[in-house]
């Protein structure tokens, strides 16, 4: 399957731009990475841009939530949860917020094709269309 260039952080779960159905793929992929409730809007399906924007807000406000969890861990549970704990609860927040950085990467170059610019590998840098 060819496509449209997409940089090495494009999901594995949606087709290249210029690829059948990528759009689709995207859609699905995009619905996947957002609370499932939002799924009962027509309007995100017929607008994927917006889709795609709610799934960005979602990865950020939730990297945020892990780096203020693992910011404040030590001092609210500190005395309350056993030392291995709180490690183990550090070490969760710590490979959680390294998902939902990635993710908010994919989740951007999903939205950047989506609005229609292409992916220039050689400038490592999207391109308005055209």
């Amino acid at each position: 399957m060819t496509g449209a260039p997409v940089p090495p952080w494009w999901p594995a779960d949606v087709r290249p731009p210029g690829t059948p159905e990528w759009e689709r793929t995207a859609v699905s992929w995009l619905f996947d990475q957002v609370p499932g409730e939002w799924r009962a809007y027509e309007v995100l399906r017929r607008h994927p841009t917006l889709l795609a924007r709610l799934a960005s807000g979602q990865a950020a406000a939730s990297l945020e939530a892990a780096r203020d969890g693992w910011r404040t861990l030590r001092r609210d549970f500190g005395r309350q949860l056993a030392p291995e704990v709180v490690e183990a609860a550090m070490a969760a927040y710590e490979r959680e917020g390294a998902r939902l950085r990635e993710l908010g990467r994919q989740v951007g170059a999903v939205e950047e094709a989506l609005q229609g610019r292409r992916w220039v590998p050689g400038a490592g840098r999207w391109a308005e269309p055209g």
